[in-house]
């Protein structure tokens, strides 16, 4: 579950004003808006990368709210996926397991768990430069999951991909959601996004996010 509580921030060109809203624990949830209308902001502040000015943030009942990003759980795909240049596939997908100090064998295990999972096992020796874009939004999920996160946040994950692609990429996000019981909160300025991926779907308008009734 995600849920935040008028949450306030204010920035040179948007505010979010006394946010408040609620994803059900295992939904699918879309969130649309201009660019520029501060959705990004939203997600970073669920991660912790952001600290609100006011309001509370909470997942699974739990009020994360001045916790530290790694004490939350969560799994987040930014804009573009932001891969590690100098990292190869395998380094990608283990990162936050080597940074927890986590046994060889058992991060060999979950790669190569995750990297079969996400297509991209023929990739592992590969680094960033030359794949193309789906590949490394498929590189940028499985790095996500690897701590087995319980809510995961995705930005703009299929923008400037092509409609053959992103159909590839639908499919594999509504099965990652199915098969791990998890939570997603997904960013988008797509509406057929929203109508192809979305359980629940949020708009984020003039600072304020509200139950999108368009789709």
């Amino acid at each position: 579950m995600i849920r935040l509580q008028n949450i306030t921030w204010k920035a040179t060109n948007f505010v979010l004003n006394d946010v408040s809203f609620e994803v059900p624990a295992s939904e699918y949830a879309v969130l649309m808006g201009k660019t520029g209308s501060g959705k990004t902001t939203l997600l970073e502040i669920l991660c912790g990368l952001r600290t609100p000015a006011s309001g509370q943030v909470w997942l699974h009942d739990d009020d994360v709210t001045d916790e530290t990003p790694g004490a939350r759980r969560i799994g987040y795909v930014p804009q573009d996926g932001a891969l590690f240049p100098t990292m190869t596939v395998r380094e990608q997908i283990g990162f936050g397991l080597r940074i927890q100090n986590k046994p060889a064998h058992e991060i060999m295990s979950r790669v190569e768990e995750l990297a079969t999972e996400t297509g991209v096992s023929h990739l592992l020796d590969r680094k960033p430069q030359g794949l193309s874009g789906g590949e490394k939004q498929r590189v940028a999920l499985a790095r996500a999951l690897v701590m087995r996160p319980k809510v995961l946040l995705l930005d703009e994950p299929l923008a400037s991909l092509d409609e053959d692609t992103q159909n590839e990429l639908i499919n594999l996000l509504q099965k990652t959601q199915r098969d791990h019981a998890i939570t997603v909160l997904h960013v988008t300025h797509s509406s057929r996004e929203a109508e192809m991926l979305g359980r629940v779907r949020l708009r984020l308008s003039h600072g304020k996010v509200s139950i999108d009734t368009r789709s």
